[in-house]
């Protein structure tokens, strides 16, 4: 079969990650894979399996460039780029790459709430014109299904959990809370930030890490406010920006706890790593993350009770939680993954 998988970036975002680690399942498959992206400052963070044939359309920035221009433009060089008729699956990983094409499969990793109008399009459109849906979850296959009256189907990610497993924890910065995926609002950053300053009344030798947070979204403002808070509160977070792959799984492998108070998620890859690390981990409180992690990790919904959370994995870790924690990642294969996507593909033809 030959199978394009389109996605927005060559950074280390959820839905990349997930993209490459698909591609090469299925190219271990016998399958033809290319994978088409739009590459901002060069190729793709990590290696990628030569078995996957990899079409890089250049993104040069554009200085003065608004969010809206910035989404219009990156369809647009896809699309003009893309060949449709060289595959027998077209398949996009985010709202960008489905409005590049014309008839493609979809996957719905989560729903976002958008206010800029380009993006509000873009991502309605990337709903209703797919004539087939995939969902990582059955929480955000429900909302697909209340919200548009779809039946998305539904495969849950892989996850890389040997990588995390053997990664040697990074003693780099101290003892630490991490999380990951940067400084913006579906994160729940301030949310964060709070529950770690009252966390620090107990424990003041925790630093806070974050690590990651590339986008094409917009996100100065919310930055802003929260190195404003950040000051305010008189916390100094350690900022990592993008890290390196290989360096990746030794500082999630490092951290005390492993934080993850997203406002809206599809799996919870970064999560479900740090499991993997045998790491405690909290999240927000979600229907998709009770559902994706079960009694695997500890729930939060506001400050107090992320911060609450937190205290009680850095005190009390308890290796049975994190056993099966460390379980619960191996479970989820790429392979698994991909095979199911294979039958998927062929229900369609």
């Amino acid at each position: 079969m030959r199978i394009a998988l389109l996605t927005y970036s060559t950074r280390p975002r959820g839905g990349v990650v997930h993209t490459l680690a698909l591609a090469e399942a299925l190219a271990a498959l016998g399958h033809d894979v290319t994978v088409w992206t739009l590459g901002r400052g060069g190729g793709f963070f990590r290696p990628v399996d030569p078995a996957v044939t990899l079409r890089v359309v250049p993104f040069p920035p554009v200085e003065g460039e608004s969010v809206g221009a910035r989404i219009l433009r990156s369809i647009a060089l896809l699309r003009e780029a893309f060949t449709p008729s060289a595959y027998d699956i077209v398949h996009a990983q985010d709202c960008i790459s489905a409005n590049a094409v014309d008839r493609c499969v979809r996957t719905i990793h989560h729903l976002d709430q958008f206010t800029t109008p380009e993006l509000k399009a873009c991502h309605e459109r990337a709903i209703v014109r797919p004539y087939a849906h995939l969902c990582v979850s059955q929480a955000v296959a429900a909302e697909v299904r209340a919200g548009w009256g779809l039946e998305p189907g539904v495969i849950p990610n892989g996850v890389d959990a040997a990588r995390f497993a053997a990664a040697e924890p990074s003693a780099a910065h101290g003892r630490y809370l991490l999380a990951v995926g940067g400084i913006e609002p579906r994160k729940g950053s301030l949310d964060l930030l709070e529950a770690y300053a009252l966390l620090r009344r107990d424990h003041p030798e925790l630093r806070l890490v974050v690590a990651g947070g590339e986008t094409l979204f917009d996100y100065r403002a919310y930055r802003a406010e929260w190195e404003a808070r950040a000051a305010a509160l008189a916390v100094e977070p350690v900022v990592l920006g993008a890290v390196d792959h290989d360096e990746l799984p030794g500082i999630v492998a490092g951290a005390a706890a492993f934080a993850f108070p997203s406002t809206k998620e599809g799996f919870g890859l970064a999560a479900m790593e740090a499991l993997a690390a045998r790491v405690p981990v909290v999240v927000r409180d979600l229907p998709v993350l009770r559902e994706v992690f079960g009694a695997s990790v500890r729930y939060g919904s506001d400050p107090h009770s992320l911060a609450a959370a937190l205290r009680e994995a850095v005190e009390n870790p308890g290796p049975g939680r994190e056993k099966a924690g460390q379980e619960l990642a191996f479970a989820h294969t790429w392979e698994a993954a991909a095979r199911a996507h294979v039958r998927f593909y062929q229900q369609l033809a």
